[in-house]
């Protein structure tokens, strides 16, 4: 299972957090969020995979910051329609990821996810909340248990080191879960992680049993 860091925002906690090598790392370029970033984005270890993440915002627009940051996937966290990541695709550098967001409750039906399918490479599934993510809090991850595609996904909405056991036993389905994706729970303040926090739940991530 891969590990996203996502809110990044400040250049050195950018590298201090880089040194721990997460599989992905996550910037935001929505301006409404605390955690937008207006830098440039510090040279990463070849293997972390930056991600840009957009909220209903114009193609050209993420295709600037894609070429000018080297961003290798794209995070859409808006209402972006099948028509627009299809056609942003087509765009796009091929190696380029699409990963398109949910917000996840109770409610939350499945069947919309299907027509993205042969438009993304991967879904994420956050915490339906007053904001398009970063809420801090988890949804009731047994709504799982009726996704309906073999399109891997992230798992993302307020995890931290607690919800780490909760992880090893939703591994155990058959869900393709694909990553893990953690933000506000080790924070300073919004877009500053804490490193020492997040060195521990890495360490534990990856003896868990996934």
């Amino acid at each position: 299972m891969k590990l996203k860091i996502c809110g990044m925002k400040y250049p050195e906690n950018i590298i201090e957090v880089g040194s721990l090598l997460p599989d992905y790392m996550g910037f935001i370029f929505w301006d409404k969020s605390a955690r937008y970033i207006t830098q440039d984005i510090p040279e990463l270890i070849k293997t972390i995979k930056k991600v840009g993440v957009f909220v209903n915002q114009s193609q050209e627009e993420i295709l600037e910051k894609v070429k000018k940051h080297n961003l290798q996937a794209v995070q859409l966290h808006g209402n972006e329609s099948v028509e627009f990541i299809s056609e942003l695709k087509k765009q796009l550098p091929k190696k380029v990821e699409i990963i398109k967001a949910f917000s996840a409750d109770d409610n939350f039906d499945f069947e919309v996810i299907k027509p993205f399918e042969p438009v993304c490479d991967y879904f994420l599934f956050d915490t339906k909340g007053k904001l398009p993510g970063g809420n801090g809090t988890t949804f009731d991850w047994t709504i799982l248990k009726k996704y309906n595609s073999d399109k891997p996904f992230f798992l993302s909405g307020g995890i931290g080191i607690n919800e780490l056991k909760a992880i090893e036993e939703i591994s155990k389905s058959n869900l393709p879960i694909y990553a893990v994706d953690v933000n506000s729970k080790f924070e300073i303040e919004p877009g500053l992680k804490n490193k020492n926090l997040l060195t521990n739940f890495k360490r534990k991530f990856e003896v868990a049993n996934f």
